[in-house]
């Protein structure tokens, strides 16, 4: 397997300790210089599919289940989850279907369920700083930083587990998943991993392999392919053991085709991330200490705050369905990217009539045939 054929590894060079920068909590602004990538422009065709898409999840009577696992009960959209909702959420769902709508919905759908599920709508959440805290307590998973792309880094140390396999650690994965998404700014929707294998012995742990199990793995993968579509912007590894190579290698077939293309293995750190926000471990000029009760409630300050950010702006512009990312995470007064409110268009409310029931998604599957795709 020519992926994962093991190259040597050049350590990283001295840093000047003159130009150390030292911290113990996260950076919340972009360096200088970083790219915010340009919008994507939409053929007619892709625009089309994309008013089906936001027509349908437009709909007030639209109700969707609560749970992924043996779904029975459905309910309506909440605040949260409108917000969620938005324009470049449908494109990156549009884009993991391949454009194909039905498909698009019934993933979003699924999303969502699944979310109610887990616990992590934004409203009422069950996946709290509390309940994750101790998964966090030896930096194995750390927000620290932006790559060159604008992309918020998300650190990830297996050597530094310190806890029995469970849910927990799938829970405290998708919380970190959760908390790196409101580090974006405006114009980014995707992140950066920076995947660490190297034995770290000031770890108590409690396992003696590091290598997370395969079937971990494998439900891990299956929820950032199914339900973080289009997330995963770069993925730089290093420090790989041969045990780690052996998992990379088992895994493999579970991990989508366009993922395996944002892999990159054992290559130069400041070739992706500026050296001013990238650990000195691997490169940078950043002298970060994790110590758990300074970075824990900072991080999680942080990642409130431009969530609020976020929350309110989207009241702000009339809490629509389909809002831009780039306008809920800025600052402008100005709303950049109307939304058009496609539902209301063709089902105008008449004096003492009720609401119709939400369009059947074989209706708007014969719209695309329509289309001449």
């Amino acid at each position: 397997m020519a992926l994962f054929g093991k190259k040597k590894k050049e350590e990283p060079p001295a840093v000047d300790p003159s130009k150390l920068i030292k911290t113990e909590v996260p950076f919340d602004t972009l360096p200088v210089g970083s790219k915010i990538p340009e919008e994507r422009k939409l053929t007619d065709e892709q625009q089309e599919k994309y008013k089906l898409i936001l027509k349908h999840f437009q709909n007030p009577d639209l109700q969707v289940y609560t749970t992924e696992k043996n779904p029975a009960e459905k309910k309506p959209l909440s605040e949260y989850e409108k917000a969620w909702l938005t324009k470049e959420c449908f494109l990156r769902y549009l884009r993991a279907t391949k454009w194909v709508v039905k498909d698009c919905i019934d993933r979003i759908e699924g999303s969502i369920a699944w979310r109610r599920e887990f616990g992590i709508t934004g409203e009422n959440d069950t996946v709290t700083p509390e309940l994750v805290s101790e998964e966090g307590e030896t930096g194995k998973e750390v927000i620290l930083g932006y790559e060159n792309d604008a992309r918020p880094i998300l650190y990830l140390k297996p050597g530094r587990q310190n806890t029995k396999t469970s849910f927990r650690q799938v829970q405290h994965l998708v919380f970190m998943l959760e908390r790196v998404i409101d580090f974006m700014p405006p114009g980014q929707d995707s992140l950066a991993l920076l995947i660490d294998f190297k034995q770290y012995d000031d770890v108590q742990g409690h396992q003696t392999s590091k290598i997370p199990p395969v079937n971990v793995g494998r439900q891990v993968l299956h929820i950032l392919q199914t339900h973080y579509p289009e997330r995963l912007g770069k993925s730089l590894l290093t420090n790989i053991p041969w045990l780690g190579w052996t998992f990379l290698k088992i895994i493999h077939p579970f991990i989508d085709p366009l993922t395996r293309e944002k892999l990159v293995f054992d290559e130069p750190f400041p070739d992706y991330c500026p050296v001013e926000q990238l650990d000195k471990l691997y490169g940078g000029y950043v002298d970060f200490t994790y110590k758990h009760e300074v970075y824990w409630p900072k991080m999680n300050e942080i990642a409130t705050q431009k969530r609020d950010h976020y929350h309110k702006r989207f009241e702000k512009f009339g809490s629509i369905v389909g809002l831009s990312e780039r306008d809920l995470r800025g600052d402008d007064e100005e709303l950049h990217h109307p939304v058009e409110q496609l539902w209301e268009a063709e089902h105008p409310k008449q004096e003492g009539s009720t609401d119709k029931v939400p369009e059947p998604v074989e209706t708007i599957t014969e719209k695309v045939e329509a289309l001449q795709v």
